[in-house]
């Protein structure tokens, strides 16, 4: 079904931030000011859609204490949760009525879709508030990695690709994890015998590794007088020559010479990420760093009608160029689709490859800290004047040093201008923080951004690099919530899977799929149920300055929904482990249905 998409503001038409309108559209405001969009006009006649028989909870009550417990107004008893609502009708991308069945008989017309729901459940739509979409659209056309556990498995699935594509032509794979493989990092040895007619680049898991071939770094330039910048490493075997695996910011000289795809390629890769978000059941993204390039995609697929999702877009502070454009003309706040009023930045790098700063030595590698600030390429000055001008930071912060010294960062800035606070601005992953700087992130007003599958894809090795006292504070989520932080969830996908079952089982029983370990991985910090669907739905709505548009159901706002074959907040509280393997049966955008699956 496709609707009518409305414009929820004057200042922003859809389509304005074309190459020539941008700079007139995207008018300097304050946070203040984008606190909260405006709120439309009552919807009024027949529902364009209808949705009955649901279980529907509309996440509009009180929020949850500091310890998880349901608010005094929740649909929650002695008996658990229930359902605060069972129809919903839709009209022109706005929800018109939430109640019973009985009630929404009165919005349903001669047009009127009904959908019955069969008891599903229905959820303000789910929001992940740190994703790559661009590269999970290109990794469609890579080769997987994910989930191979030796360098001789990795090699000949290269090979076996190797056999069916033109001699000379970049063969890219992606997934290999460079976390699990730290102690045995692969080398080019075996994959130029093997694959010696095509240059080879093979990403991590992550993003923060890379493995090339002889060929590949060739066409790179990569050889044994190669410099690493800094905040980087070149691996090198005792020769001095490059082993084939680069780490941390030195990764692009090697990913730099794959050739770029062309700009409908790039917007290829947006749709084939967007499409597979909405069958994932999502309704909005934050992409985490964007350059020129994909801006200017994302602008076509806008004035083209083909943004599907809402698409929450943080400028990568990594294109200096473009963030200083962005610096004159203020944040985008009005649009309806593509929203621009974030930068993303990187502090430090990633604990896995051991590029994340710590205070003190990785347990696994004395005399190693990682690396951090200006040496990771952060630059303060440009991230102090984007805050300055009324953009929201994001910051990519591993390490307790990392985010210590992100927290100093932000102390700093505040101290000059004190409602820069008010910009809700979020460390990126918050994912090992020093016991004393839990509650400076409260001071400061900060959202941190945090991945519950990793966690559980990290704890095989995570203690290992930490030690049995500083890996407490790692990945601590209930400790953020008694500060008072402000907490939103995602998967950093590609990085890791997107399954929303998934995401909501790590956050609340803090296991693996394989119920490991039994007890939870450090359970203290397990989230309720209710905070686990809310750090996926409200609280990233809260994120983007969204949540009087969306992350609630409730009569005028945004008709964006989610539809499951299992209840999240029964199945959380008695049974999480019964949420693994969940179906999405439906995503709604502005009332348009993206995604159907109704099958019995």
């Amino acid at each position: 079904m496709n609707t009518k998409r409305t414009t929820p503001c004057s200042r922003l038409p859809r389509g304005c931030l074309s190459a020539l309108a941008l700079a007139a559209c995207a008018a300097p405001t304050t946070p203040s000011e984008t606190s909260a969009l405006e709120a439309s006009a009552p919807v009024v006649g027949p529902a364009d859609l209808v949705f009955t028989n649901g279980r529907v909870y509309t996440l509009d009550w009180g929020e949850p204490d500091r310890e998880g417990r349901p608010a005094p107004d929740a649909p929650h008893d002695d008996a658990g949760w229930h359902p605060d609502a069972q129809a919903v009708a839709v009209r022109d991308g706005r929800i018109a009525y939430v109640g019973d069945d009985a009630g929404v008989a009165a919005h349903v017309g001669p047009r009127t879709r009904v959908v019955d729901l069969g008891g599903a459940v229905l959820l303000p739509g789910l929001v992940d508030s740190h994703t790559h979409v661009a590269e999970l659209g290109r990794n469609r056309s890579r080769l997987s990695l994910i989930g191979i556990a030796t360098e001789q498995e990795a090699v000949e699935r290269v090979a076996a690709l190797a056999a069916s594509t033109p001699e000379g032509s970049w063969i890219l794979g992606h997934g290999w994890d460079e976390g699990d493989w730290a102690d045995r990092y692969p080398t080019r040895a075996l994959l130029s015998e093997r694959v010696p007619d095509h240059p080879v680049v093979l990403r991590g898991l992550h993003g923060f590794a890379v493995w090339g071939n002889d060929l590949a770094l060739e066409r790179a330039g990569i050889g044994a007088a190669s410099e690493a910048p800094t905040g980087g490493e070149i691996l090198r075997d005792p020769s001095g020559a490059p082993t084939g695996v680069l780490l941390n910011r030195a990764t692009g000289l090697l990913t730099d010479a794959v050739p770029e795809p062309s700009a409908e390629q790039l917007r290829e890769h947006l749709r084939a990420g967007l499409a597979e978000m909405a069958r994932s059941g999502y309704v909005a993204v934050h992409e985490a760093g964007v350059g020129r390039e994909t801006l200017a995609a994302l602008v076509s697929l806008d004035e083209a009608g083909e943004l599907s999702l809402r698409f929450y877009a943080m400028l990568s502070a990594r294109d200096e160029a473009l963030c200083r454009e962005w610096l004159a003309r203020g944040p985008q706040v009005g649009g309806e689709r593509l929203f621009v009023r974030a930068v993303k930045a990187y502090y430090d790098g990633a604990l896995g490859s051991r590029g994340a700063r710590l205070l003190a030595d990785y347990a696994d590698r004395p005399g190693q800290r990682g690396v951090s600030g200006s040496e990771y390429g952060f630059d303060r000055e440009l991230l102090a004047s984007m805050m300055n001008a009324g953009f929201q930071v994001a910051i990519h912060a591993i390490g307790d040093a990392g985010n210590r010294e992100t927290l100093e960062f932000l102390e700093r800035v505040a101290l000059d201008d004190p409602a820069v606070l008010a910009g809700r601005h979020r460390v990126e992953h918050a994912q090992v923080v020093h016991p004393d700087d839990f509650g400076r992130f409260a001071a400061l007003g900060l959202i941190a951004s945090m991945e519950p599958p990793h966690a559980m894809e990290d704890k095989a090795w995570a203690e290992d690099r930490l030690g049995p006292e500083r890996v407490r504070g790692a990945y601590a989520w209930r400790t953020f919530r008694r500060y008072g932080v402000a907490l939103a969830f995602n998967s950093d996908l590609p990085g890791s899977d997107h399954d929303p079952f998934y995401g909501l089982h790590s956050a609340i029983a803090r296991k693996d799929r394989e119920g490991r370990p039994a007890g939870g991985w450090f359970p203290e910090q397990r989230m309720s149920a209710e905070e686990a669907l809310r750090g996926y739905t409200s609280w990233g709505a809260y994120a983007a300055f969204l949540e009087e548009h969306t992350g609630r159901i409730a009569a005028g706002r945004w008709a964006d929904l989610t539809a499951l074959d299992r209840d999240p907040l029964v199945l959380g509280e008695r049974a999480p482990g019964d949420l693994l393997g969940g179906r999405v049966l439906l995503t709604v955008v502005g009332g348009e249905v993206l995604y159907e699956d109704l099958r019995p």
